[in-house]
């Protein structure tokens, strides 16, 4: 029997999320048996396939509204 194929990632940063956010990778993580860097790995490489563009931008929108762009770039788009 082979083993599954292991996709290397490379460390890139640390990350700090909401309670809520971090809720739901656990979410994910329960349901998939994948460690977090695997879960945000297959979200955002398929961001486009499984998020509507317009109401993506209208989740940033309203963030920025409330919080800012804490990195001081808005509208990176």
């Amino acid at each position: 029997m082979t083993k599954p194929k292991r996709l290397p990632l490379p460390k890139r940063f640390n990350v700090a999320m909401t309670e809520k956010a971090y809720a739901r990778l656990r979410g994910l993580n329960g349901q998939w048996h994948l460690g977090n860097n695997y879960l945000l790995t297959v979200l955002l490489e398929n961001l486009d396939e499984i998020a509507d563009g317009p109401a993506l931008e209208r989740a940033f929108e309203r963030f920025i509204a409330e919080y800012g762009a804490p990195s001081g770039e808005i509208g990176m788009k």
